[in-house]
């Protein structure tokens, strides 16, 4: 196997734990829908209850994209959207099923998950 082989292989199988808790909560909110830069912003902004500068969110989203986990597209001439890949959603979901692993530890707990997913 090549050395490019072995590092796109490696590339692709990061998972959450590679990843800051800041970048985590980016891909949490692409979960939900494509969305532009400053729509993203106020999103962890809410999350954060403080303000998020540009010069924190856009390298890292940038970075998202070098991993693959999220695609960048242009919606104008002044306007990237950022979208979560099929590699991000795996991302995403391997994070809530080792949290979740973790946190289940009987079943009230399970019915405290089954709860939040039913609001």
């Amino acid at each position: 196997m090549s050395e490019a082989q072995t590092v796109a292989d490696e590339e692709s199988t990061r998972s959450a734990s590679d990843l800051t808790a800041f970048q985590q909560n980016i891909l949490a909110i692409l979960s939900e829908e494509p969305m532009y830069g400053l729509a993203i912003k106020r999103e962890l902004e809410s999350y954060y209850g403080s303000e998020v500068n540009h010069g924190r969110l856009y390298p890292n989203l940038d970075d998202l994209v070098a991993e693959g986990l999220v695609e960048k597209s242009e919606l104008d001439k002044r306007t990237n959207q950022y979208e979560l890949t099929e590699a991000g959603h795996d991302t995403v979901l391997g994070q809530l099923e080792w949290v979740l692993d973790r946190f289940v530890t009987d079943e009230a707990r399970a019915d405290e998950i089954r709860a939040l997913l039913e609001e």
